[in-house]
């Protein structure tokens, strides 16, 4: 358990060390959104089009996503230095709901940074850090710079958003594409609270 755990910190390091800032993914999405591409091996219409559709989301939230003045001033004083290593591709609906809440957290804290790392190009990373055996993204690693330990992992969903995911596989056996599209509703209909909420719980701000 203590290689593991070992293994884990050290790759995590390295990747940090490597990692893109969310302006050089967001301008890695909007070129290959604007070319016709996605991130990952499958270049198919499907995933290219999901390449576009999340950069228009994204975009979206960029510029409706508000943090409480309240909040902001606890991030602003938050005195841990944190790194919030995020696992994802361009294509992946719930990374283009919750990126930019991620971002707008670490703008508002100087002690805060997103770091972010493709997942197809970094299986050796993503397999330490599966959900329920999966490759499930966006996958957030919250890593502590001075104490060197990661304190926490969140993700592919916020908390509510994976109850119904839950409560419909049990119902249902998989996702169809009407329930995705209902999860897209209440991502909009949430306005990225329960994102935050998360977030702030791993903080030990909520």
């Amino acid at each position: 358990m203590e290689i593991l755990e070992k293994n884990r910190l050290e790759m995590v390091q390295e990747y940090i060390s490597k990692a893109m800032d969310y302006p050089r993914y967001r301008a890695l999405v909007s070129q290959l959104a604007l070319t016709g591409g996605s991130t990952g091996p499958n270049q198919s219409e499907i995933y290219v089009n999901y390449t576009k559709l999340g950069d228009k989301r994204m975009s979206r939230w960029e510029k409706t996503f508000k943090i409480s003045e309240e909040v902001r001033e606890k991030l602003k004083s938050y005195d841990k230095e944190l790194v919030l290593l995020v696992l994802t591709e361009s294509w992946c609906g719930d990374a283009a709901a919750s990126l930019p809440i991620m971002n707008k957290i670490a703008e508002a804290s100087p002690s805060i940074s997103l770091k972010i790392v493709l997942r197809d190009e970094n299986l050796d990373l993503m397999d330490l850090f599966l959900t329920n055996g999966a490759r499930s993204i966006p996958k957030v690693i919250v890593f502590d710079k001075a104490n060197n330990e990661i304190i926490g992992e969140w993700g592919p969903r916020p908390s509510m958003a994976t109850q119904m995911v839950e409560d419909y596989k049990r119902e249902h056996g998989k996702l169809t594409d009407e329930f995705k599209q209902e999860l897209q509703l209440w991502y909009n209909k949430n306005k990225g609270q329960n994102i935050l909420e998360d977030i702030l719980e791993l903080l030990a701000l909520e």
